[in-house]
């Protein structure tokens, strides 16, 4: 702005001035992409893919915009750090060799491994993911990295963290839709509450598990636990934290315990948490369409125990410990075998002790 000023004292006449006014306004109300620090190369690219109208049109009759928006993209991560050729490696000269790409997904696919470069760790670890298993049998439609983080206006992770749901809803929208009336998806999308867990806190977010396989089902308690067991985080929500260890200790918990030990694989005949609770769809428990609500309990119980009778839910402690005043009859009986169990030890190891001395003194 001085130079403008300076020139301007040094044009003669009112052309000059007003020409240094102009220049003076123009930068005092610029939009802040202007200021922003990009690396020369990008810069350089900028000067074409800064034009909003640059796309190609590819064989299948799609285009693709090349247009890059400075703002944006030194906004975003990678900003000021990355330039282009460090995803575009395969483009270094002016003007840029042929493209070959069918149709978008080609194109899309043709740079997926570059994000490797720089996060191989993450990489890595998408090829355990069910994902990669598709892609790897030709199914292009699978996911990648830019379809889940974006090309070039990549954001930090979980900012947002309702961003992180509504992304993989772009492929899942049933299930979007169900979790977003859930307990949880109610919190966090109209909430804006990150306590509740989002896709990632239970699918994890780049080793990604097939849901349906026996090894997930079984260990989907410890998924559960990870906030349930949480003491400050119930105690926020006035919750118990004793839902796993008394899952744990009961039939269905010890059988699940068993079977993941073994990696054994009758899972259907294993209860988890969302076999009751449900999956996407979990609601509070104190709401009357709750899956666990006395009254719609029986029809959970007949999804394993078609031949269940009314009284059959009522063998079910709900996670409750025993106490005198909930279920007493369990708790008495606990307390008489707590007394009566060790008084019967006792009575033998002394019996046996006694009957030791006796030998010793006789001989």
């Amino acid at each position: 702005m001085r130079t403008a000023l300076h020139k301007a004292r040094s044009t003669r006449g009112p052309v000059g001035i007003g020409i240094a006014l102009f220049v003076f306004f123009l930068m005092l109300f610029a939009p802040s992409s202007w200021g922003e620090k990009l690396p020369p190369e990008v810069e350089f690219c900028l000067s074409c893919h800064g034009q909003e109208a640059l796309e190609i049109v590819l064989p299948s009759g799609e285009k693709r915009s090349l247009y890059v928006d400075a703002g944006r993209f030194g906004r975003s991560v990678h900003g000021e750090k990355v330039g282009c050729t460090n995803c575009h490696s395969d483009i270094n000269t002016y003007p840029h060799p042929p493209r070959t790409f069918k149709n978008l997904r080609e194109f899309t696919v043709a740079y997926y491994e570059s994000c490797k470069g720089c996060h191989f760790d993450n990489y890595t670890k998408t090829l355990d993911s069910v994902h990669y298993t598709i892609l790897s049998r030709g199914g292009l439609k699978a996911p990648l990295c830019i379809d889940c983080h974006g090309a070039h206006y990549v954001a930090r992770p979980r900012v947002p963290k309702s961003s992180i749901s509504e992304t993989c809803a772009r492929c899942h929208k049933a299930i979007y839709e169900r979790y977003g009336q859930s307990v949880h998806g109610k919190a966090l999308s109209q909430d804006g509450n990150n306590d509740v867990p989002a896709c990632t806190d239970c699918h994890r977010s780049h080793n990604i598990e097939d849901p349906r396989t026996v090894s997930f089902h079984l260990k989907s308690p410890e998924l559960c636990a990870r906030c349930h067991s949480d003491e400050k985080l119930m105690k926020k929500y006035r919750l118990s934290t004793s839902v796993l260890g008394t899952y744990l200790t009961d039939f269905h918990g010890m059988t699940a315990s068993f079977y993941r030990k073994e990696q054994a694989a009758p899972a259907a005949l294993t209860a988890v948490c969302t076999d009751c609770h449900g999956v996407h769809d979990i609601l509070a428990v104190k709401d009357p369409r709750s899956s666990v609500m006395k009254a719609n309990l029986l029809r959970v119980c007949r999804k394993c125990h078609p031949t269940a009778t009314e009284n059959f839910p009522s063998a079910w402690l709900s996670h409750y410990e025993p106490s005198s005043e909930k279920a007493p009859l369990v708790y008495y009986v606990k307390l008489f075998y707590k007394i009566f169990i060790p008084f019967v030890i006792i009575g033998l190891v002394l019996q046996i002790l006694l009957h030791v001395w006796r030998l010793v003194v006789n001989r």
